[in-house]
């Protein structure tokens, strides 16, 4: 642990220890940060071919041929089945054959990124001749290319965090802050919605269903922060900041696919908060919420064991109501 100025013979030297202290976690965090994103490329991206047995055979094989490992392929019967399996969220893209030729279906809403990739690569399985794309189920128009909704999702763990934290400093009873972790999530999923929705238009779904997909990240990212910092003071802060946003946001795929990532990176961020709200939320928003099951149990695991901590640590408060959370001061403000 990094010693007081006090038990430092120089400031100068404490100063010194204060610098590489930075520059060490700045070479743990470029690499956390830029590494997937510099390396993003299918890995068992799951995708459909679909049309009669002999196209669909030969064309699987084109595709394990062309990019080993790169694709998990699920074989269709027509179009209208694989346009089927993008609404639910089983694929990604379908590549369908037909007397004409390949043509693609693609689902920009899940991951304008894939769909881009998806393209290429039918191009090429078509030996360059153009491809006929179908958008079954498209990106919002005013956010086509998807840089909206990930820059838009990213305020939401930076100000959970800070909520969580807050709640932990300011307010001193057990009750209270979780009546403030609850109308955090509230106002959080109310207000998302009237900017990402009703003002940018960056969503397209539900305004209920987006509503709680958004509340519900929110209490789960900040009861995160504010249960760990109840249990462990100081010390659970910082731990909760780390696995929402420090491992969490470059690990969340929201800006591509967790199939794009390293393995197991890219799945690993799916089971943290930021990587299961990014993806409840697209589920919320563009398809009716359809692979939603998963990050929604997430979140809410992380939500309950939240506000457990939050509540079972609360219980060490004093008979006057100050908090006994390790390593916080007790604060003069009574909520």
């Amino acid at each position: 642990m990094l010693a007081h100025p006090s038990q430092v013979r120089s400031p100068w030297l404490f100063a010194v220890l204060l610098a590489a202290l930075a520059v060490a976690a700045q070479a743990l965090l470029v690499p956390l940060f830029a590494a997937p994103a510099a390396h993003l490329a299918p890995r068992d991206l799951p995708v459909a071919v679909a049309g009669p047995a002999p196209a669909t055979t030969a064309l699987a094989a084109q595709l394990a041929t062309a990019r080993p490992g790169a694709f998990e392929v699920t074989t269709l019967p027509d179009a209208a089945a694989a346009d089927r399996a993008l609404r639910d969220r089983e694929v990604y893209a379908a590549f369908v054959a037909g007397p004409d030729g390949i043509a693609l279906h693609t689902a920009p809403a899940a991951s304008p990124t894939v769909a881009a990739l998806l393209t290429e690569a039918a191009a090429q399985l078509s030996g360059g001749r153009p491809v006929p794309v179908e958008q079954v189920v498209p990106a919002d128009p005013d956010d086509p290319r998807g840089a909206g909704f990930a820059a838009g999702f990213l305020p939401f763990a930076l100000t959970s965090m800070l909520a969580g934290a807050l709640m932990i400093f300011l307010v001193t009873r057990r009750g209270a802050r979780l009546l403030g972790l609850l109308s955090y999530a509230l106002l959080a999923g109310l207000a998302g919605v009237a900017v990402l929705h009703g003002w940018l238009g960056i969503l397209a779904g539900d305004l209920w269903r987006e509503a709680g997909a958004i509340g519900l990240f929110a209490l789960a990212a900040a009861g995160t922060v504010a249960g760990l910092g109840a249990a462990l003071g100081g010390p659970g802060i910082g731990l909760g900041a780390l696995l929402v946003f420090l491992v969490g946001n470059p690990l969340s795929a929201v800006s591509a696919a967790p199939e794009l990532l390293p393995q197991p990176w890219g799945a690993v961020g799916q089971y943290l908060p930021v990587g299961a709200g990014g993806t409840l939320l697209r589920a919320a928003a563009f398809f009716d919420g359809a692979g939603g099951t998963r990050p929604l149990a997430v979140l809410a695991g992380y939500a309950v064991v939240g506000i457990g901590l939050v509540l079972v640590s609360g219980r060490r408060a004093g008979a006057d109501g100050r908090s006994a959370t390790p390593g916080v001061r007790p604060t003069k403000v009574t909520v």
